[in-house]
């Protein structure tokens, strides 16, 4: 097995110097740098990550606790802060927080204790021990999707405007009686979604009618109860917004098996769009979040607060896309 050592003797530098290449603690010259790398690819070599961490006191590890997932939101979550994190030479530790504030504070205490250089974190909707926790051991911490404190780090999509959006596009579809399936209580996501309701329907003159917004618990089983509910009131919505990928399953299997058809018999847009949307008959109106860039920013946000702690935190919004298929009543 190759050693620093022979490292140095191909590359004709000396063993500190391969040492700054590999660890980033000193400029190099890019020549002697290319010559390094070269000599580290012909030989082999394998940078003993654990030996540096001891020197440097850095693990060049992530921390990412993120629920559900499986769901396809998440899964491209995890696709953009994973080539994140690869790009910069760091490597993925992921947990499932299962969105319960006891495990999760459990699960970040996990990440760590494995020595983590900072978390990247989707908190569940009572992140008070979480957030008590990163804060008394001053653990470099961003949280994703769901706002918590101002006083960290934090990257999510717009939510109020986009769900607007879709109230108004069925209002002026004619929809007097718009239903929206909202999610877990607690969630910043789940406030804003709920205040861009109001608001389309405030712009478009419709009065708020508190029959018409149903909690779905962000979970298929608890849209399937929350859409039934809905068409069950004495003047049920003709048109339904789901407040995510997960409700909009369930709020779609109730509806087939009320036996209605959507969009004749009803309407349906969604917030969030996933890869398979555009395979349903009729396809899906929807939002679609920038989950990857969500991603990346999370880890891009994290690696400047390594490298400046003491900055002033930051908060991200990234914009969201209409999506206009034909499940809202429209031709495409």
């Amino acid at each position: 097995m190759a050693t620093m050592m022979d490292v140095a003797r191909r590359a004709g530098v000396s063993v500190a110097t391969v040492s700054h290449v590999l660890n980033e603690t000193r400029p190099v010259r890019p020549d002697t740098r290319t010559a390094v790398l070269e000599a580290i690819d012909a030989l082999g070599y394998t940078h003993n990550t654990l030996a540096r961490s001891l020197v440097t006191s850095r693990t060049r590890s992530i921390g990412l606790a993120v629920s559900a997932i499986s769901n396809p939101y998440f899964t491209e979550i995890l696709q953009g802060v994973e080539a994140g994190a690869l790009e910069a030479g760091y490597s993925l530790l992921i947990a499932d927080p299962h969105d319960d504030p006891v495990h999760e504070r459990k699960v970040v205490q996990l990440l760590h204790e494995r020595r983590v250089d900072g978390m990247i974190v989707a908190p569940s909707a009572e992140p008070a021990e979480l957030v008590e926790y990163v804060r008394r051991r001053e653990v470099p911490t961003v949280f994703l999707d769901r706002l918590v404190d101002d006083a960290y780090d934090q990257v999510c999509a717009e939510s109020t405007g986009p769900i607007r959006q879709l109230v108004e596009h069925l209002a002026d579809l004619g929809h007097t009686r718009i239903g929206l399936i909202a999610g877990l209580p607690g969630l910043s996501t789940t406030t804003e979604r709920v205040a861009g309701y109001r608001e389309g329907l405030r712009s478009r003159g419709l009065p708020f009618a508190p029959e018409l917004l149903a909690g779905g618990n962000s979970e298929a089983e608890g849209a399937e109860d929350a859409t039934r509910h809905l068409l069950a009131a004495p003047e049920p919505p003709t048109a339904v917004i789901t407040a995510n990928n997960a409700m909009t399953i369930g709020a779609l299997k109730a509806l087939r098996e009320l036996g209605l058809d959507v969009p004749r018999d009803i309407a349906l847009a969604c917030f969030d769009d996933f890869s398979w949307a555009d395979l349903f008959s009729p396809r899906l109106t929807a939002i679609s979040q920038p989950s990857k860039e969500i991603g990346t920013a999370a880890v891009g946000l994290l690696l400047d607060r390594l490298e400046n702690p003491a900055r002033t935190p930051r908060t991200l919004r990234l914009p969201c896309t209409f999506v206009h298929r034909e499940s809202c009543g429209c031709t495409g």
